[in-house]
């Protein structure tokens, strides 16, 4: 059965946010910051791993790199057509709606930790190839792997970011519910060259929440989203 590797990607979402919020009745605030660092360092190396893999390729005992131009004009006209229907105010309108229907008014970091949860596990390469996989031939393997990696991350960043986190759950089912059914009724159109790029991207947009989750702020990641627009048109014009 289709869908069912985002049902078990959303349950797990669930239930680490969950036991993070558990954690952090007890958690004193500099361990709070400790594991968010942490997590955020992670987070940058995952995204660093997946770039790297999507770029550099081995040819002829060499040491090669491919893809340079397609990341540099999906990140920044994927970016600039982000800023011009600025997704990120969106994404933080939906999360201050969310807030107010969990009457979370006083939980500063609310939208803060919808939107940084939502970005790390929804844009990576496991979200994107595991929809398509489910999608295509009803296989859950990888969301299945994915909602123990999930289950994990949710963990720490609940026990910091508070109830916001699991709000990030709604995301996870309808992202990975929107690709799995377009893959599922067009599956047929999709490339193995387009779902590595994508996941190449996704790997460059995970490095920029990472910095953001560790640094603070530096980057509009969901003003960057539409660069996932750029291995689609590639590949429609290619």
């Amino acid at each position: 059965m289709f869908g069912l590797g985002t049902l078990i990607n959303t349950a797990g979402v669930v239930a680490g946010s969950a036991i993070g919020l558990l954690l952090r009745r007890g958690m004193k605030k500099r361990l709070q910051d400790a594991l968010m660092a942490g997590c955020g360092v992670a987070t940058i190396f995952i995204g660093t791993a997946g770039v790297l893999q999507g770029m550099l390729e081995v040819t002829d005992g060499t040491i090669q790199t491919k893809g340079s131009m397609l990341l540099i004009f999906s990140l920044v006209l994927g970016g600039l057509f982000g800023e011009f229907v600025d997704i990120e105010k969106r994404m933080d309108a939906v999360g201050e709606r969310l807030k107010r229907t969990f009457h979370a008014e006083k939980d500063a970091r609310f939208v803060e930790g919808f939107v940084n949860t939502s970005l790390i596990i929804c844009v990576g390469a496991m979200a994107i190839v595991g929809s398509i996989q489910d999608g295509l031939n009803g296989d859950a393997t990888m969301l299945t792997a994915k909602a123990v990696l999930d289950f994990a991350i949710v963990i720490v960043l609940a026990s910091t970011y508070g109830v916001g986190v699991m709000c990030s759950a709604l995301a996870i089912l309808v992202y990975e519910g929107a690709l799995t059914l377009i893959a599922h009724f067009v599956g047929n159109f999709i490339s193995d060259a387009l779902i590595a790029n994508l996941s190449y991207i996704g790997s460059a947009l995970i490095f920029c929440v990472g910095v953001n989750v560790a640094f603070g702020k530096k980057f509009r990641v969901g003003n960057m989203l539409p660069a996932l627009l750029g291995p689609v048109v590639y590949a429609l014009i290619w």
